[in-house]
């Protein structure tokens, strides 16, 4: 067995649809198993046979619309996937300071994007930086005493489209966490 995340993109804990036992149901009713839901933000952890990320997101994501109402864009990464994330310890030492004047955010992409820039960059006029990219992850820095999260998600969006989704550091270890536990 494989354990996995799917990460769904912009889930609002407000609506009835998008809570916790209806996630883990429809994924029970896909046929995944040691199901388990992590945050109210749209992560749900899976174990399967299955290796094609894309046959999973692709699952996923016609299952939404048919059992819940709604469709969002899915992005999977295997256990090993944020393993290897975390090993790299793409923000150094500027953990230590998320929250306080900085937040610092991870942005997984569905699909490879062209950067059209070198990184690091600072966007002009922005007061967010993104800091690294590597196997379609973005490493970001938000300045919070002049930005705010959703200026840079918007940022993001309108240059890499909606087939994306962003997780804290602090999410993204606690997320394996659980996978380590299954």
């Amino acid at each position: 067995m494989n354990t996995y995340v799917a990460m769904l993109r912009g889930i609002g804990p407000g609506n009835p649809n998008m809570s916790g036992p209806k996630f883990k149901a429809v994924f029970e009713e896909l046929g995944f198993t040691k199901v388990q839901v992590v945050l109210a933000s749209g992560n749900i952890l899976f174990a399967t046979p299955e290796r094609d990320k894309d046959v999973l997101a692709a699952r996923v994501e016609t299952a939404l619309p048919q059992r819940l109402g709604f469709t969002r864009s899915v992005i999977i990464r295997s256990q090993q996937d944020l393993q290897d994330l975390i090993d790299q310890d793409p923000f150094h030492d500027l953990e230590v300071n998320h929250n306080k004047g900085m937040y610092l955010l991870i942005t997984f992409f569905k699909r490879r994007p062209h950067l059209p820039f070198a990184l690091p960059y600072t966007p002009a006029g922005k007061s967010y930086t993104l800091l690294g990219y590597r196997d379609s992850t973005l490493y970001g820095l938000v300045d919070l005493t002049h930005s705010k999260t959703p200026d840079y998600m918007a940022w993001l969006e309108k240059q890499f489209g909606k087939d994306i989704t962003s997780r804290t550091p602090r999410t993204v270890r606690l997320i394996l966490s659980r996978m380590n536990k299954t």
